[in-house]
């Protein structure tokens, strides 16, 4: 149950980087969430929105595995490792928030269907 609420939320977190991504990624809001330029955002516009899509491919296998069930347990597995690196080369190569925002909600989550809370 843990498991599932926690694979849950990454989704959620997932949904939520998507919408700002691709909707709000040059508006004041989407500026001031990733700290960029107005000039910046509106150049890198498309290449976020490409960005955000992956990030809804990311949210839709969680989705997918939690719409299984207990038969779904190696889709949520599978899309929180992925969650998990693209989260630890994101803190590595973009910032250290983004090892709080994502790969430990989705490690968190590992371990709690591993240990089937």
């Amino acid at each position: 149950m843990v498991g599932n609420i926690l694979v849950g939320l990454v989704a959620l977190i997932h949904c939520y980087i998507v919408h700002l991504e691709m909707v709000l990624w040059d508006t004041p809001r989407g500026r001031k969430a990733f700290k960029l330029t107005p000039e910046f955002a509106s150049a890198s516009k498309v290449l976020a929105a490409n960005q955000g899509l992956y990030n809804g491919f990311l949210a839709a296998g969680l989705i997918w595995g939690l719409y299984l069930g207990a038969g779904g347990f190696q889709i949520k597995m599978f899309f929180l490792l992925c969650v998990t690196i693209a989260g630890l080369y994101g803190a590595a190569t973009v910032g250290r928030k983004i090892l709080y925002i994502q790969t430990v909600p989705a490690a968190l989550a590992i371990v709690a269907l591993w240990l089937d809370l």
